[in-house]
């Protein structure tokens, strides 16, 4: 049995923030509040907000631009995420479905596939607008996948390089011989927009990977893959269907002041804790696992990387390939699409394959909230 992956497919939001739009509505929404509460300011009961800047953003974060499903919301001082209308469930598409099932089908469409050709969907992202029914079972209807399964699945950042181990899995369990792992990521709405830290780093995008167990091997096999979790609470989100019951049983009110929103459920995150501890432990996670196959750092052609940050992946590449190693060998997409969570490294995978000839060992690696790290070994067919 060769289990490979064949093809890839990206569903790109048509909405584009520039740093230099975001910093504008960034700065004004600071001046405005920093005018609203000029008496409270002055008086030392609240704290003025500072501005940020382009230069901060790329130094801090390599990241250019972002793509989101709705700039305008985002972009207006007074709003600040992005405005969605509802959908009714049953009779049109979600949002989320609607992303996921257009990147499969290019996904498809590239393999020379069609939904029903597929065994299996596992829609593997780090938000789900819904609890049930599975955003996965909506997307493969969406798609004409007749019968076998659909699942979602919840590993943050990591979900991508998990998703792939678990559809490996299931192929070798003979539950499935083609699976679609489907990264649906709309980071724009659990984003705080009013955070200096963090207003940054997320964009929008939906990502998709045929899998397929093959007699005669196409694309990259996959070799092996090694998963890795260990509690934190340095990135998380908590928001979630008890937050309604959480906040009547500690007598808070139901819908806090638009003008202070409770960000304490919107993605949180302490940066300088995450890029110290997270760091060697993605680098101790990629050396070991390419110990456990027999190969060496040197043999590695491609590491497409989580796009978290344009630092932490310098530095990974730095620790595991060495001080000198090529900088092509990591490909960096963060500048054009930023952090876009379980996404991230699919699309480095699928627009940074230049150089990779038959037989070149490659490494798609995730990280994040958990933490958890994900690392799948390929090698070139």
């Amino acid at each position: 049995m060769t289990i490979c992956i064949t093809a890839t497919g990206l569903h790109i939001p048509k909405d584009k923030i520039t740093n230099e739009e975001l910093v504008a509505s960034f700065n004004t929404y600071v001046d405005n509040y920093n005018a609203q509460h000029a008496a409270a300011i002055e008086a030392g009961e609240k704290t003025a907000l500072q501005h940020s800047a382009v230069e901060f953003i790329e130094k801090a974060s390599g990241i250019k631009s972002r793509y989101v499903i709705d700039k305008k919301g985002i972009l207006d001082p007074q709003i600040m995420t992005p405005v969605v209308p509802a959908r009714k469930l049953g009779e049109e598409l979600s949002v989320m479905a609607e992303m996921g099932a257009d990147a499969l089908q290019k996904a498809l469409d590239a393999a020379g596939l069609t939904g029903a050709d597929l065994d299996g969907v596992i829609c593997a992202s780090s938000n789900f607008q819904r609890c049930f029914p599975a955003i996965a079972i909506e997307i493969q209807h969406a798609v004409g996948m007749q019968g076998g399964f659909a699942y979602d699945m919840n590993v943050a950042c990591s979900a991508a390089t998990f998703g792939i181990a678990q559809a490996v899995g299931n192929i070798k369990a003979g539950l499935a011989k083609r699976v679609a792992v489907v990264n649906v990521e709309i980071t724009s709405a659990h984003l705080n927009w009013r955070n200096r830290d963090s207003h940054f780093i997320f964009g929008d995008i939906a990502a998709a990977t045929i899998i397929e167990s093959l007699d005669t091997p196409k694309g990259y096999e996959i070799l092996d893959s090694k998963l890795y979790t260990e509690f934190s609470t340095n990135i998380k989100n908590e928001f979630g269907f008890m937050n309604r019951s959480e906040y009547l049983a500690a007598d808070c009110p139901l819908y806090p002041d638009f003008e202070a929103p409770a960000t304490d459920k919107l993605f949180l995150q302490e940066g300088r804790k995450v890029f110290r501890e997270v760091c060697p432990k993605v680098s101790e996670v990629i050396t070991a696992h390419l110990a456990e196959n027999n190969f060496d750092s040197s043999q590695v052609k491609k590491m497409w990387l989580h796009q978290a940050n344009i630092n932490m992946i310098d530095l990974i590449l730095r620790t595991v390939c060495g001080k000198e190693a090529d900088k092509a060998i990591a490909p960096v997409v963060i500048a054009e699409y930023g952090n876009t969570s379980s996404a991230s490294p699919i699309i480095a995978f699928h627009e940074s394959q230049e150089g990779v000839a038959s037989g070149d060992l490659c490494v798609i690696c995730s990280f994040g909230a958990g933490y958890s790290i994900g690392s799948v070994l390929v090698k070139k067919v």
